[in-house]
């Protein structure tokens, strides 16, 4: 093999033997992500491999990349109902929850462990923020359940919460390259200038992005993924350069996009479900070849103490802040959001900040943050059923069939309400897509002289269609009432 095979082959057998260790991850509860995070130490340069690898630099750029689709996936899959209830207190946690976090662990690592102010501060700012991915893969893992919002307000505390770490990282630095250009005014107008550009910058283009897939047409339904993957980079590469957050932008593009109607959205989803994963495992796969085992053990008394003021005292002391005005969520709920404070790929990427940039004791930096998000996904990641057990708030596994899934074998038409289309009904001609139909209605086939036609979102709807619909009232009489009603008489002439 020559170099460039050798290296495809490598990459490919490494991402295979992911999959594979991720099979027995779970009978030995062990996260997914922690068993490819050892798939790359194992391969590394002090692994049985030996693979040498110590370019910062690819690190951090393929874990900005890999967050922005991680992220995307994460907003496609959030719900706009299930974060209403929480959006206070999940954008609370994710400001002034961070910002305590950065605080608190920055006057302990500057008072007892020994640091300089600024370092004690850049190494609490690093690890202040949960990590999405972690948070979205062992949340939505088979054996989590848990009451109430808790949940959402996890997921979205851990989706939107990059931009403070992210900017209380940067500005840090900034202060320790040029600290008599620093300005408090200066970096409060960058921090809202960032969030509201790129608020502003991800809500128009999940928009955008919907109108592109409904109205576009393409002639091949691999286009429009194809189309959804340049989004994601467009979006975050707009929003940084208008000095925006990407991460935020991607974040609420993928939710406005995952809460509108659009063609081909199952299968977009999915693939991008895919893609996430791949995101994560190369990651983590790259972060773990970055690493020196070595160099971690030699900082094992710093890491356990800092790792351990973390979970056990400013995390929970953040999140009761943080939560002091939510008089729903009681003193268990806080416990437990507390607990599922996972640190994960974002720290171990923010960390390379420091080593690109250069400044003092980077490496050392490095592997303190590496260690302390190792923990957490070991300690804390492994342990989040066991707590929500102990504190009450396990939910009962249901059994998420919808009832109009539940069709009869032996007549599935039985089931069904067939609507005829008139020739002069107002939804001729139109797309299923644009016909708005309700979430909880599915047009599961139409009879199309005397052939059978399974719709998709771009399926035109023709006069003397029989469609063959899945609903309940009042959704079904609502499109009862849209198919029959026929079009304006001035409309028809024209």
């Amino acid at each position: 093999m020559n170099s460039v095979e050798l290296f495809l082959f490598g990459t490919a057998a490494l991402l295979f033997l992911c999959v594979l260790a991720s099979k027995a991850s779970g009978k030995l509860g062990i996260p997914t992500l922690v068993v490819f995070l050892g798939v790359g130490i194992f391969a590394g340069s002090e692994g049985p491999l030996g693979i040498q690898f110590d370019n910062a630099y690819f690190a951090q750029t393929l874990g900005v990349v890999a967050l922005a689709y991680i992220l995307f996936s994460g907003g496609l899959d959030t719900k706009i109902k299930d974060i209403k209830p929480i959006m206070k207190s999940g954008i609370s946690l994710a400001s002034l929850g961070v910002f305590i976090t950065c605080l608190i662990v920055g006057l302990f690592n500057h008072y007892v462990l020994g640091f300089s102010l600024l370092e004690g501060m850049l190494i609490g700012a690093i690890i202040s923020s949960t990590d999405a991915g972690a948070v979205f893969t062992v949340l939505r893992s088979k054996s989590i359940h848990l009451k109430g919002n808790l949940k959402p307000l996890l997921e979205f505390e851990s989706g939107s919460n990059d931009p403070m770490a992210v900017f209380l990282t940067t500005s840090i630095l900034a202060l320790m390259a040029s600290p008599e250009d620093a300005s408090f005014f200066q970096f409060l107008t960058s921090f809202i200038a960032q969030i509201i550009v790129g608020g502003a910058v991800g809500y128009g283009a999940g928009k955008m992005a919907t109108l592109f897939f409904n109205k576009l047409k393409l002639e091949f339904e691999g286009l429009y993924t194809v189309m959804s993957l340049a989004i994601v980079l467009i979006v975050y590469s707009l929003a940084q350069a208008l000095k925006g957050n990407g991460f935020l932008a991607v974040y609420v593009a993928g939710v406005v996009l995952g809460n509108s109607t659009f063609i081909f959205k199952k299968s977009i989803m999915l693939m991008h479900d895919g893609v996430s994963w791949l995101m994560q495992s190369l990651l983590f796969l790259t972060l773990g070849l970055l690493l020196y085992p070595s160099r971690v053990f030699e900082v094992t008394s710093t890491g356990i103490l800092m790792a351990s003021f973390l979970m056990f005292i400013a995390r929970p002391v953040s999140i009761f802040i943080g939560m002091s005005f939510d008089k729903k969520a009681t003193f268990k709920e806080k416990l437990l959001i507390s607990w599922v404070g996972l640190r994960g790929s974002v720290p171990i990427v923010m960390a390379t900040y420091p080593l690109v940039a250069g400044i003092h004791n980077a490496d050392l930096i490095f592997n303190l943050v590496f260690f302390v998000a190792l923990i957490s996904l070991v300690f804390q990641g492994s342990s989040i059923p066991l707590v929500a057990k102990l504190l009450g708030l396990e939910a009962p596994v249901v059994e998420n069939v919808a009832k109009n899934e539940q069709i009869s074998a032996a007549n599935p038409r039985d089931n069904m309400t067939q609507i005829s289309v008139p020739s002069d009904s107002q939804v001729v001609g139109k797309s299923v897509i644009d016909l708005s139909l309700p979430e909880d209605l599915l047009i599961v086939l139409i009879e199309r002289e005397g052939k059978t036609v399974i719709p998709r979102g771009a399926t035109q709807i023709l006069a003397n269609d029989k469609l063959y619909i899945l609903a309940e009232d009042p959704g079904l009489q609502l499109m009862r009432s849209k198919i029959l009603a026929t079009v304006p008489q001035q409309e028809a002439e024209a």
